[in-house]
């Protein structure tokens, strides 16, 4: 699935079984707990349907695996 063009849109179960498989693990659940708090992946809303577009999708998840080691290396008591 990780083959996808950037502009391929997702539903979210469908987007974080993508960024799985591309690396990047992460629950249905938990990319609408990050949309509910605001710091979440891009998304548009269609109807009620929630759909993130793959190369927005993707880049976020980069950013955040980066964001989430440097929190937890701050946080290392030496």
């Amino acid at each position: 699935m990780t083959d996808l063009d950037p502009t391929s849109r997702l539903r979210r179960n469908d987007a974080a079984k993508a960024l799985t498989d591309a690396g990047y693990p992460i629950a249905p659940s938990t990319l609408a707990t990050l949309a509910s708090r605001g710091n979440g992946p891009p998304y548009s809303m269609f109807h009620r349907v929630v759909m993130y577009e793959w190369g927005a999708l993707l880049t976020w998840a980069k950013g955040y695996r980066r964001q989430t080691r440097e929190r937890l290396r701050d946080t290392v008591v030496a």
